[in-house]
């Protein structure tokens, strides 16, 4: 345990606090047990390093991923009943998912030692609440988004900004649009963003940050999502393959019939593939109305989970349109329910509709239409219902 102890020291000496990820405070760190889950390469060791550096007393905590080698040899439960023995009070494991029998013992650090507290991090296709040993009752889940257009602002420029809500960017977007314009140049940072900067590790290497994306997505697929799905090789070969084909073609309406026949596999099969993909934070579905949705329900549309992968896997296919929504829906997943319109592109909260396009869009589309509003990219300030495209990432 010492050696832990003594790599923990160095790593918490070397992560960065001018950047924080907006996670950070909105953790309650009374919970005994937390767990965070989020896609490979979203942040969330430095985001448990962040924690401890910030929020825990560092004498009597101990961060430790569990696809370290002293694992090979030892047990996580009795890492705990050790660490506890010593005063330990804070726990903080990453990549549980790497780890056999993880949710067994985890369940038995949390009954056996009521006095430590300990927060996990996971793939975002850890299903917690379906493991073999229920935390459902124990464990408070947290899920940790891709950078926002406002936190890669700050890995950009170091300019820290503060988040608007849903109902402040409707009620006063001009008013904060203006005010953003004095700070910084929303127009090519954004482009930028949408080609790369939805990873915080663009920064370790920009030339070759989309080639970096494609081996983090060959691992999202060979280690991550069998770690928890346990599939055959050839399974993993199909997933590869649809993953490809939705890509050359996203944001669209699937063909089931035609799109199985394409990657191999029956239709079932198919529709469980995409739900996994997008539990692995790949792929994203969205329907016009959630009510029913079933697991062999087939998606209305499907989309890629962000603009980065769409550079990284459609190359030459990228229509600057498709990229806009594909924005639009990634920065509203998992903060507001959002759907399929009937009329324009999007529905937010079954309330208010939006038409995402260029400059030059008109207001045709949603003429007479109450709570309608149309989301313009090319523009850095709108007026009455016309909303510049990337103030709504500032959200997170």
């Amino acid at each position: 345990m010492e050696d832990l102890l003594l790599e923990f020291q160095l790593k918490i000496a070397q992560v960065p606090l001018n950047i924080q990820r907006y996670l950070v405070g909105q953790i309650d760190l009374n919970n005994r047990l937390i767990a965070v889950k989020g896609a490979r390469g979203s942040g969330k060791t430095t985001l448990l390093l962040q924690i401890v550096k910030l929020h825990l007393p560092l004498s009597s905590s101990l961060y430790v991923s569990l696809d370290h080698i002293y694992f090979f040899e030892n047990k996580l439960y009795d890492l705990a009943k050790q660490f506890t023995l010593f005063g330990g009070t804070h726990l903080l494991l990453d990549e549980v998912h790497k780890y056999p029998n993880w949710s067994r013992e985890i369940k038995l650090i949390y009954d056996n030692f009521p006095e430590l507290k300990v927060i996990f991090t996971s793939s975002s296709m850890l299903e917690i609440y379906k493991s073999e040993s229920d935390l459902s009752r124990r464990a408070v889940s947290y899920y940790l988004k891709e950078l926002s257009f406002r936190e890669f602002i700050a890995f950009e420029t170091q300019n820290t900004i503060q988040t608007y809500s849903f109902s402040e960017i409707l009620d006063s977007h001009n008013q904060i649009a203006t005010q953003l314009l004095d700070e910084i140049k929303p127009l090519p940072l954004f482009e930028k963003y949408l080609k790369t900067g939805v990873y915080p590790y663009y920064k370790e290497n920009e030339a070759l940050y989309l080639q970096k994306l494609q081996n983090t997505i060959n691992l999202i697929i060979e280690i991550d999502i069998n770690a928890v799905e346990y599939l055959q090789y050839d399974t993993l070969v199909k997933l590869k393959k649809l993953l490809i084909s939705i890509a050359s073609s996203a944001p669209f309406t699937p063909n089931i019939t035609k799109l199985s026949e394409k990657v191999g596999v029956s239709r079932n099969m198919l529709v469980q593939s995409i739900k996994i993909l997008e539990r692995a934070g790949l792929v994203n579905e969205l329907y016009k109305d959630t009510s029913g949705i079933g697991v062999l329900t087939k998606p209305e549309k499907l989309y890629l989970n962000n603009s980065n992968l769409m550079y990284a896997l459609a190359k030459e296919n990228i229509n600057i349109g498709n990229v806009r929504e594909t924005f639009f829906l990634n920065q509203f997943k998992g903060l507001h329910e959002i759907n399929l319109s009937e009329i324009g592109d999007f529905l937010i909260d079954k309330t208010y509709t939006f038409e995402i396009g260029g400059k030059n869009k008109t207001k045709k589309q949603i003429a007479g239409m109450e709570n309608a509003y149309i989301v313009k990219d090319g523009i850095e300030i709108g007026f009455g219902n016309v909303i510049p495209v990337w103030l709504f990432g500032f959200m997170y």
